[in-house]
């Protein structure tokens, strides 16, 4: 192991406390980040602090700034076109496939959130209702019998967690999604394949539409 390298352990660490900081906007679109503040703030050294940050810069959640640090990245309106885009593409279909696969386990996950909300006095709140949105559309994916399928859409629901925060601070949309995972949940268990579908497209158009009325505001942390 060179000096510049760090244990994985700790390199994975900083990455994942770093990662959900960035998609929870704790740490919010422009903030700039000190590597020696960073390392201090986790307890860690520099090294794996560095790893992590050019983890984050290769998925985009950051950027390096030539002698000046780095910076979380902006989320700009390609971004969220680009990730909506690939979800309506990929999460119909995935209904679709997972109509019908549905056992009674599989259906007590999937409500579970359903009992999760989104309170704008409580912060916290927002991140706990959209790990429990991201496990639902998630378990839909894998239900859906193509693992790779499964794999993408997770990426694209990391990518659109930070895009969610920043839209539910101004729309709590969060009581409309878990009735719309309600109908979804029936039309999976009943086999309606095109139903399915049909809500599962409903649904991710509306959480876009919900993200671009919210960051196309003029105090939005967004870039054109």
């Amino acid at each position: 192991m060179t000096a510049v390298e760090a244990p994985a352990s700790l390199t994975e660490q900083a990455l994942d406390t770093l990662r959900r900081d960035i998609l929870s906007t704790r740490m919010a679109p422009g903030e700039a980040l000190s590597e020696a503040a960073t390392a201090q703030r986790l307890g860690l050294g520099k090294a794996p602090v560095r790893a992590a940050l050019a983890r984050l810069a290769e998925e985009g959640l950051v950027q390096a700034l030539p002698r000046r640090g780095w910076v979380v990245s902006l989320v700009t309106i390609r971004d969220i076109h680009e990730v909506f885009d690939l979800r309506l593409l990929l999460e119909p279909e995935a209904a679709r496939r997972a109509a019908g696969r549905v056992d009674a386990e599989a259906l007590r996950r999937l409500d579970a959130v359903c009992a999760e909300g989104y309170r704008p006095e409580d912060p916290a709140s927002a991140a706990a209702f959209l790990a429990a949105n991201r496990g639902f559309h998630v378990a839909v994916a894998e239900l859906s019998g193509n693992t790779r399928l499964a794999r993408q859409i997770g990426r694209l629901l990391d990518e659109s967690t930070r895009m969610l925060v920043l839209g539910l601070r101004r729309r709590d949309r969060s009581g409309e999604m878990a009735h719309e995972h309600l109908a979804l949940i029936e039309a999976l268990a009943l086999g309606r394949a095109e139903a399915a579908a049909s809500l599962m497209q409903e649904q991710v158009a509306e959480s876009r539409a919900m993200v671009l009325a919210a960051l196309t505001a003029p105090d939005a942390l967004t870039a054109v």
